[in-house]
């Protein structure tokens, strides 16, 4: 149950079912690859936007959770993307504004994922740096 999906630039990604389903643990679900591409795809956005703006952010993280459908093939019908932002004087406006632009401009996966779920988005500002 264990696979290697293997990139453009030879980066190697290992999936692999849950080991209640014949999996051994060694890889992330491949719906659990979907909310992290997800996650990846806004976050980029979200932080070029950012430094265009000329934010000073020192760390960023983005959080995807989701829920799922009972019935089989068990699709996602929500998903909840939350980005937080840690940075100095950072504008609530130029964060909601990239968040914006990612969702309805630039990241293919929301497009796509959005026509299956709904998809709701949230940010915090936090002070200084991940480490304080």
């Amino acid at each position: 149950m264990r696979f290697s999906s293997v990139g453009a630039d030879d980066v190697v990604i290992h999936l692999d079912a849950d080991p209640a389903h014949g999996g051994s643990g060694a890889g992330m679900r491949p719906m659990e690859l979907l909310l992290a591409s997800l996650g990846s795809c806004t976050g980029m956005d979200v932080l070029s936007i950012l430094r265009k703006k000329r934010q000073d952010i020192t760390g960023y993280r983005v959080e995807v959770e989701a829920v799922r459908a009972e019935e089989y093939p068990r699709v996602f019908t929500e998903i909840n993307v939350h980005h937080v932002v840690w940075g100095n004087d950072v504008s609530e406006d130029a964060v909601l504004r990239a968040i914006e632009l990612s969702e309805t401009k630039y990241c293919p996966a929301f497009a796509m994922l959005s026509r299956a779920a709904i998809i709701a988005s949230s940010f915090e500002i936090r002070p200084g740096s991940p480490a304080d």
